[in-house]
């Protein structure tokens, strides 16, 4: 495992867990990339370019018309000499020229990971990772280009990104800087997606790749609800369970493009990074841009063997801090109990009830501070609204407290409001282009967090806050897109560096707070799953999936997303019904299932239960802290996908396979339902279960092969049941 240099064959090779990554030098220094997939012991190259005329395929040599950039797989493509698919980056010189030659110049291997300034990142020990460092070189413009690859001795994966050091005397203007370009050399894949909208975030989308360029981004500032930086390639009729898989994942939360082009010779090049639309860079002589980085995850037992990966790996070398490792608390937010009205009297009345029940923690939600008595006032205002709780929030947090729960808040740092003290002192600290008008969104606009007095002035006031009471949990909100992206504290030729210094600016706060608070749980919110992405998971263990806490739509938005992201980083609360967002009715029962297969949450007033209900919740809570561990950092597997028919199931096996937890979902009651079994994965074939709560023992080998029956007894619409099951 690792990496080593064939000196001979001019060859990287990068060997994860059972992953080969092939890097090779071509003649002069031209960087090209020769295989990515099923870990090969030796690679000798048996699959080499070849070399033939193609028409209109232009030759860098003379009179050498075999060899053009047009069809050579490359590492990091350039554009202007030869290559007429799209660039990974775009320089623009002083003269207005964009043409650039890239050559190899030197590299560097050790081990471990460094860490990406100013950037959020994976990391590893000196033992878990080996590094290789390629610099690339323009000798005309004295331009180097080092490319980055990390490889992880216990995981099919590889982080790349790049850097940009000017070394010459000329300006230039980055216009594009992608973290990761692959070359394919064929087209027959089918490309995953995770197109959504508000209250519908990360619905998956397969289809088959199609000559030209296919892709997903975000230009509104932020990972966005709408795409998701993340594409994937597989190849045809790959499952759960069978096939290949290539995915590429952005650890960045603004603006982003995810790319496929298929040529005219049917190859495909994948290329991920800042979308390049309204983005360009000035770089000084002597200055240095880093890109975001990628995560590279190779599976080939398909899609469940990408989400293991990805799981495992975002949990042990992404995910930082105290609450890393730690169960999460059960918690009542009262948002959807109260909205903006309340007092310390109602919340105390719903913090009792949800101590009686067993709940963990009380969430303060939205309206706590200053004249905030709706949605289009007070942001930035953060000082605690006297009438609605006149002995400020310590008060609360103590009343919270003596029921033996911890305290929460609401934030929403990055914005203000255009009726708050903040906007009439400081107009211009918003993001805004002069003399146009300032699109309002939620009546307020987005504080400009490239400015570095903004920054300082709103970590001030956060900080001021979090240390006014004992606050055990954070929830970190972000409520508009950016638009009007311009800065008054840039130059004209810098104008367009705005986005990016910007996100930049929300990572230094983030990294400040969250620094300065260890103890404090962050949960990261954008209208629910609007960036949940793995930028924002470095600095916040745990994400809002969805605004939408109905629990037939959570059951697409959670199978998605846990193709991609740990569970324990999934809130999912049970709301009331009519749900608030689709107004459906659906049962406490089903609610509290699908709830249970994320980090379990309350949203609605506990005072107005009926004792039937209490009692259904505290037992859901019972059961909850039962097979938390298990469900929150345990193996996790997909068995029926809401995107295919009327049923979801999935599961989670202890790291030992002697405990499981399996959920079954029905939306639609059907007149000649399936009599049909669900076969269950993950658990020890030689090992026998017992189905709690009843006098059932099963192996391991019947459960997976043969299935245990789904009840006949399930009727109506929107059902659901479970199996707890153990081994002696």
């Amino acid at each position: 495992m690792g990496i080593q240099f064939d000196e001979k064959h001019r060859m990287f090779h990068l060997q994860g867990k059972a992953t080969s990554y092939v890097i090779q030098l071509e003649r002069d220094g031209y960087v090209t990339h020769q295989y990515w997939g099923r870990k090969i012991r030796q690679f000798r190259n048996s699959n080499r370019q070849q070399y033939i005329d193609r028409s209109f395929s232009p030759n860098p040599y003379y009179r050498d018309r075999t060899f053009s950039l047009d069809n050579l797989p490359q590492e990091y493509p350039q554009y202007g000499n030869s290559d007429f698919r799209k660039p990974a980056y775009h320089i623009q010189l002083e003269n207005g020229s964009t043409v650039t030659d890239l050559r190899y110049k030197s590299h560097r291997m050790y081990s471990g990971k460094p860490k990406l300034t100013g950037l959020p990142a994976t990391y590893a020990g000196q033992a878990d990772a080996e590094t290789l460092e390629l610099v690339m070189q323009d000798e005309y413009l004295d331009l180097e280009v080092q490319l980055l690859y990390t490889v992880f001795s216990n995981y099919d994966v590889v982080t790349r990104s790049v850097q940009f050091r000017n070394k010459g005397k000329q300006k230039l203007k980055l216009l594009q800087a992608s973290s990761v370009s692959v070359d394919f050399r064929r087209s027959d894949f089918d490309m995953l997606t995770f197109p959504g909208a508000w209250g519908k975030e990360r619905h998956m989308e397969k289809r088959p790749l199609q000559s030209g360029i296919q892709s997903a981004e975000s230009t509104r500032g932020a990972s966005s609800h709408q795409q998701h930086p993340f594409i994937g390639l597989m190849e045809k009729h790959t499952t759960e369970d069978h096939g290949e898989v290539f995915g590429f994942h952005l650890v960045y939360s603004g603006n982003f493009l995810a790319q496929a082009e298929v040529d005219q010779f049917a190859a495909t090049r994948v290329t991920l990074g800042i979308n390049p639309f309204d983005f360009s860079w000035l770089l000084e002589p002597g200055e240095i841009f880093q890109t975001p980085e990628a995560v590279l995850v190779y599976s080939s037992n398909g899609l469940g063997g990408m989400s293991g990966t990805l799981h495992r790996f975002y949990q042990q070398h992404l995910v930082r801090g105290e609450h890393k490792d730690k169960k999460r608390p059960i918690l009542i937010n009262n948002w959807e109990a109260t909205y903006f009205d309340f007092d310390a009297g109602k919340i105390e009345q719903i913090a009792r009830a949800g101590s009686k029940l067993g709940i963990e923690l009380f969430v303060l939600d939205d309206g706590w501070f200053q004249n905030r008595n709706s949605d289009s006032t007070s942001l930035g205002d953060w000082f605690v609204d006297k009438k609605k709780l006149p002995n400020g929030l310590e008060d609360v947090a103590k009343r919270i407290n003596e029921f033996g729960m911890q305290f929460g808040l609401w934030l929403e740092p990055e914005m203000v409001s255009v009726d708050s003290e903040l906007y009439r002192e400081y107009p211009d600290w918003c993001l805004h282009v002069p003399d146009r008008y300032r699109t309002e969104s939620r009546d307020q606009l987005v504080l400009d967090f490239s400015r570095e007095d903004v920054r300082k002035e709103i970590i001030k006031r956060i900080s001021a806050i979090l240390g006014s009471a004992p606050i055990a949990y954070v929830k970190w909100d972000m409520n508009r897109h950016l638009s009007e992206v311009g800065s008054a504290s840039l130059p004209a030729e810098r104008q367009r560096e705005t986005a990016h210094r910007h996100m930049l600016g929300v990572y230094e706060v983030m990294e400040t707070l969250t620094s300065r608070f260890p103890h404090i749980l962050f949960e990261s919110c954008s209208g629910g799953g609007g960036r949940y992405d793995p930028g924002v998971l470095y600095y916040m263990p745990q994400t809002w999936t969805s605004d939408n806490t109905d629990a037939v739509s959570r059951l697409k938005i959670q199978y998605a997303t846990s193709l991609l992201y740990p569970v324990a980083s999934m809130a999912a609360h049970v709301s009331d019904v009519p749900n608030h967002q689709v107004h459906r009715f659906t049962s406490l029962a089903m609610r509290g299932d699908v709830a249970m297969a994320g980090n379990l949450g309350y949203e609605l007033d506990l005072t107005k239960l009926s004792e039937e209900e209490k009692q259904v919740v505290s037992q859901q809570i019972e059961f909850y802290k039962e097979i938390r561990s298990l469900v929150q950092f345990g193996n996790f597997y997909r068995l029926k996908s809401p995107f295919e028919g009327n049923e979801t199931a999935w599961m989670f096996v202890t790291e030992d396979k002697t405990e499981a937890y399996v959920c079954y979902y029905r939306v639609l009651a059907e007149p000649a339902a399936p009599l049909a079994a669900l076969r269950m994965k993950g658990l020890d074939l030689a090992k026998d279960y017992y189905v709690q709560g009843t006098d059932e023992v099963y192996s391991g080998e019947e459960l997976e092969y043969s299935g245990i029956r789904i009840p006949t007894a399930l009727q109506g619409d929107f059902v659901s049941h479970t199996w707890h099951l153990k081994s002696e």
